[in-house]
């Protein structure tokens, strides 16, 4: 069984990443943790794209946004990028890096911060998480989010 999962990760590597292949993060993911309440919903792939979106209120107060895609890129080679756009401002490209199942590595080295995005889901949770450096230090930020029903809020 060890030998077929490694001998899969290495075809998965060798081939394109495609939208399709992160169908496993389709849906509307809840994290309720510290006062917090952060969603993040994914498109199901379609046309090689998906489309999400990302909110953190605190307080009930909005207090970030993102506006996201996957979509094919040419500075990818031949894979998807993650694009991200943090508080309207303009999309930044991470081009996937790796995948294998239901975890995907974004990268893009020339950024300040993050330099990776990373996401992965167990069961009914999807994991993201961010890191890179600054400066001289190393950073990261994770979230945990739960799968949900379309706009479910967090307990008040």
């Amino acid at each position: 069984m060890m030998l077929s999962t490694f001998a899969a990760a290495l075809i998965l590597q060798s081939s394109p990443v495609t939208a399709d292949q992160l169908s496993w993060m389709s849906g509307y993911w809840l994290s309720c943790d510290d006062g917090r309440e952060v969603s993040e919903t994914w498109s199901d792939p379609r046309g090689g794209l998906m489309l999400g979106t990302a909110l953190t209120l605190e307080g009930g107060k909005l207090t970030g946004f993102e506006s996201s895609r996957i979509s094919p890129a040419s500075s990818a080679g031949g894979n998807v990028a993650y694009f991200a756009g943090v508080n309207g401002a303009p999309p930044v490209a991470f081009a996937a890096k790796e995948t294998s199942g239901t975890r995907v590595v974004f990268e893009n080295a020339g950024h300040d911060f993050p330099q990776r995005v990373i996401y992965e889901r167990v069961g009914d949770v999807l994991n993201a998480r961010i890191e890179g450096h600054m400066g001289d230090r190393d950073q990261s930020m994770s979230w945990s989010y739960r799968k949900a029903d379309l706009n479910t809020r967090c307990p008040t």
